[in-house]
């Protein structure tokens, strides 16, 4: 024991000695600017930063080192040329906030291209700004164990590179959200072309088929349905394309008018049931149903409400539509049976992504997790609320109280 502590103590004494010799030719060179500093130790602070980046999985798990490292090096050439170029306070100010001059544009170049690798690579944008605050970490730490005693021209020095960080970072951000806002138009721009023709395509003939009539009745009513169930494929698509374009931020648009909204859900409900021979779908109605609403955007509430209740529910179950017309507004409930949704989940539902467990395949449902998102959201835009209850043995509920007219609160 007495031989391991000894050896112990030469290692600690032999890192003290190593330590000293550093501070004594720091104190007899002087202290060594933040720029000198970078640039004669690329290679440290870079491999240093690539071994955070390998942490970043899954984006950096089949990454080389040389993708890691990418315009990093151009970026610590920059900030290092930055921290020796005369700085006003007004430019020193549009620094902090993120806002960089034109003497800039060699940086925001070089970040801009980080961003748009990164995103190639799957980086998500909390990856990468992690990227720069271990880029800023790395570099502060080796600066300062090689400069034990910090001057005025240093502290300077550490302010200086903070906003040069700072910029690069926000030039990265925008890079990225502007790539990510690209994308998100070029799909929308494929889908509403490649999906609206072929919906149109179906819509026409059905309609073709309704105007002529077919030969067997109910050839004809299957038709007159196809082409409902069109004209409502297309407006979905049309709210999939408002919403996303408004980044799921602005509330929907409403055309009102005097509707009976218990006709609307009989319709819907005809429409379902040709899609589901299995499972029946039940329709209770009672009191006055009559307001102004959208009934489009309702309809797309209906269809998404009994939709999700045919999904997530027993193949021999009862799916119950209620509506319910009460003095100020009218309450719509769907009620089906099945697998209880988990609490924890019950909480972010009506948020966007958000998919369930299919009830026929146990598994995760295959679509876009928007029903939904865009029915609160539909909703809302009505004045009105929408919640769920699902527990074992009780099955799942979803509650809409809707105000009758325009301007009252449900």
């Amino acid at each position: 024991m007495a031989a391991k502590n000894l050896g112990v103590a030469e290692i600690l004494k032999g890192r003290l000695l190593k330590e000293c010799q550093l501070s004594e030719v720091a104190s007899a060179a002087g202290s060594v600017r933040l720029a000198d500093f970078i640039r004669s130790n690329l290679d440290p602070i870079v491999e240093e930063w690539v071994e955070f980046a390998q942490t970043r999985t899954p984006a950096s798990d089949k990454m080389t080192n040389l993708a890691l490292k990418d315009h990093i090096v151009e970026l610590l050439t920059f900030i290092a040329d930055d921290l020796e170029t005369a700085q006003t306070n007004d430019e020193q100010v549009e620094k902090s906030k993120g806002l960089g001059s034109a003497d800039g544009e060699f940086t925001r170049s070089a970040a801009e291209i980080h961003a748009a690798l990164r995103l190639s690579d799957g980086f998500n944008i909390d990856q990468m700004v992690s990227e720069y605050r271990a880029l800023r970490a790395s570099v502060v730490k080796q600066w300062t164990a090689a400069n034990p005693a910090l001057s005025s021209t240093d502290l300077e020095d550490m302010t200086r590179f903070n906003e040069a960080v700072d910029q690069a970072m926000a030039e990265s951000v925008a890079e990225y959200t502007k790539m990510i806002n690209q994308s998100r138009d070029m799909f929308l721009g494929v889908l509403g072309h490649d999906l609206r023709n072929p919906i149109g395509a179906v819509l026409m003939a059905a309609r073709r088929m309704t105007k002529e009539g077919a030969a067997d009745s109910k050839q004809n009513v299957m038709a007159g349905r196809i082409a409902q169930t069109m004209e409502r494929a297309t407006s979905i698509l049309d709210d999939l394309l408002e919403l996303t374009r408004s980044a799921f931020g602005s509330e929907i648009p409403l055309r009102r008018s005097q509707m009976d909204i218990s006709v609307l859900g009989g319709q819907i409900v005809e429409e379902m049931r040709s899609l589901s021979e299995v499972r029946q779908i039940k329709v209770v109605t009672s009191g006055k149903t009559e307001g102004e609403w959208d009934q489009a955007r309702l309809g797309q509430v209906f269809s998404n409400l009994i939709g999700n209740a045919l999904q997530y529910s027993r193949a021999d179950s009862v799916i119950t539509l209620r509506i319910a017309g009460e003095t100020d507004q009218v309450t719509i409930s769907v009620h089906n049976e099945g697998e209880p949704i988990p609490p924890d989940e019950q909480k972010s539902i009506f948020k966007p992504m958000t998919r369930g467990v299919d009830g026929a395949t146990n598994s995760r449902s295959a679509n876009l997790g928007l029903g939904l998102f865009i029915t609160q959201k539909i909703i809302t835009a009505h004045g009105g609320t929408i919640s769920v209850q699902s527990a074992s043995g009780a099955g799942t509920t979803f509650t809409i109280s809707l105000p009758r007219h325009h301007g009252v609160e449900a």
